[in-house]
């Protein structure tokens, strides 16, 4: 006979972190939403579990921090990342003879490395005690969607699971899928829809700390930065086609993973730890020295042959919603995982909100999941086709700070001020926001054609991040307070700031290589208010 819980207003299939942020983001806003959370793993999550998403950025960080409430625990059980980190290592063991990307200091907004067991675990504590439902060890067996053409379309659903050698059955208002990769409801309702980014990942851990500093014997090297601690950066260790992260975690391992393209590094080439070794033998051998001493501190290894995908649809009015990887997964490189949950719970929580106050969804929830997807799109195209410019020692450090400008200046914008859900400041700046998804779409493309021509330069310099005031300031703007007006003037701002970096990066290609065709971006420039290129430089006096 199976047991019936009590109707509670939202199910959430999962209690990763996705799902469990969802439930305390929801738990936040109104304190009476009933939230029930059904989490497959019966016991507590061992430390460094072996997941994705152990580095934040911005966005990530500032919902963790100031949403949920969460900055007593980042700061004093997580650690604090030392940003980006970029060496051109490629076939190398002198790492200081290569170029660096990073910042020698601290930048205002802090982001953290985050032990994603740790981290877990906290998130199940703080939720109980905030009075949220948990059960663990429950498998869900089957999601009843009460659909719009049913007789009482305004019903619950009814999920089913087995908990315990019983089966159980709750009816919910709201059903959000927070299942990761498993797509419960992707896959029931066919919503799964593959991308053309091709990349594959392979990673592991080992039980020790691999501290970077060391690699080099040059105090005037190690004294770059302050502190000297490297170490604390998502570092990357970049090539032609692929690049490889090292990401510390508190518990004292250390995270390390290849990500490539396969049309030139084949995933049979590292899909074991024994063939991963061999290929960064050739590739990073810095690094296999360190690991291959420690290889007996290995403590896991995972791969996924393809990684990316996306999804015909996350949010809906029919009171269902994905959140996590459950919905899309774009790409490792800048870390934007924890950013799509974060912006896709603000989306969810909202939609919760409205139906609560007896709201029509229909057309929010439209464009919601139309706004959700072009952030998708537009992030994708970072990636896509890009990574044959990876170990390009004179354009990448050119895409990192577009991509940065691009980050910073719009989309983290929106999200720091809270205007995610905006749409008055939406429809406000239209007309910027498609420009600057224009603008950045071809500014990728003339990158990998810039890229095609270029000497492949690598001197022996740092391209210091935090000597850039405008770049450091960008940074530090996300921390203001704006009103609606002072938003729009913002975003209006950074909609120029783009412009002219566009300009500048364009004139900077062209003066090395005339024979490179720069219409297609100057022809999106041409369309621009102010474009002229007249303030002082904005990229590293150092590049090409």
């Amino acid at each position: 006979m199976g047991n019936t819980h009590s109707p509670t207003d939202v199910v959430i299939l999962g209690g990763g972190l996705a799902g469990l942020t969802l439930a305390l983001q929801l738990k936040k806003r109104d304190p009476d939403t009933q939230v029930l959370v059904l989490e497959r793993r019966a016991d507590p999550a061992p430390d460094a579990t072996h997941k994705v998403g152990e580095s934040s950025v911005e966005i990530g960080a500032h919902y963790f921090d100031q949403v949920l409430g969460l900055g007593d625990h980042l700061k004093q059980h997580q650690l604090r990342k030392f940003g980006f980190r970029f060496f051109f290592s490629e076939g190398r063991r002198d790492i200081d003879q290569v170029t660096e990307i990073g910042a020698s200091r601290h930048l205002s907004v802090p982001s953290y490395q985050i032990d994603r067991g740790i981290f877990e675990n906290h998130l199940a504590l703080e939720a109980k005690r905030r009075g949220i439902g948990l059960i663990e060890g429950a498998t869900v067996r089957q999601v009843a969607l009460n659909s719009a053409s049913a007789a009482a379309a305004d019903g619950p659903h009814q999920v089913g699971f087995e908990h315990g050698g019983s089966t159980h059955t709750v009816q919910a208002r709201w059903v959000v899928d927070a299942s990761g990769r498993a797509g419960l409801l992707k896959r029931q309702l066919g919503l799964a829809e593959p991308n053309q980014h091709l990349a594959h990942a392979v990673w592991f851990r080992i039980k020790d700390h691999i501290h970077l500093d060391r690699w080099s014997s040059d105090p005037r090297w190690r004294a770059r930065c302050d502190p000297q601690a490297r170490w604390l950066s998502t570092n990357h260790l970049v090539g032609a086609g692929y690049w490889v992260w090292l990401i510390p975690l508190v518990s004292g391992s250390h995270s390390v993973g290849i990500v490539a393209d396969p049309s030139m590094h084949p995933f049979t080439d590292m899909n074991s730890f024994d063939k991963a070794m061999a290929w960064l033998e050739h590739h990073q051998p810095l690094l296999f020295d360190e690991l291959d001493q420690k290889r007996h501190l290995l403590q896991d290894f995972a791969c996924f042959k393809r990684f990316s995908y996306g999804c015909k649809q996350v949010f809906s009015a029919e009171r269902w919603a994905l959140t996590g990887e459950a919905g899309l997964f774009l790409d490792p490189f800048y870390s934007p995982g924890s950013d799509f949950i974060a912006i896709g719970n603000t989306y969810i929580t909202e939609l919760v909100a409205m139906d609560r106050r007896g709201e029509r969804l229909g057309a929010r929830a439209q464009i919601f999941d139309q706004l959700f997807h072009s952030f998708y799109d537009s992030t994708m195209a970072l990636y896509q086709d890009q990574y044959t410019l990876f170990g390009d020692p004179e354009v990448l450090p050119v895409k990192v700070i577009w991509d940065y400008t691009y980050y910073w200046g719009v989309l983290a914008q929106f999200f720091f001020h809270d205007r995610l859900t905006d749409l008055s400041a939406l429809a406000a700046l239209r007309g910027e926001l498609a420009q600057c998804q224009q603008l950045n779409a071809s500014m990728q493309n003339f990158l990998r054609q810039w890229s095609g021509l270029s000497l492949k330069r690598n001197p022996a310099v740092m391209l210091d991040q935090a000597q850039m005031p405008w770049f450091a300031e960008l940074n530090r703007s996300l921390t203001d307070k704006l009103d609606a007006n002072g938003f729009i003037a913002r975003i209006r701002e950074s909609h120029e700031r783009l412009n002219r970096l566009a300009t500048e990066i364009l004139r900077r290609a062209q003066a090395a290589h005339p024979t490179l065709d720069t219409s297609a971006l100057a022809q999106c420039l041409s369309a621009t208010a102010d474009a002229t290129g007249t303030d002082e430089p904005m990229l590293h006096e150092t590049l090409p």
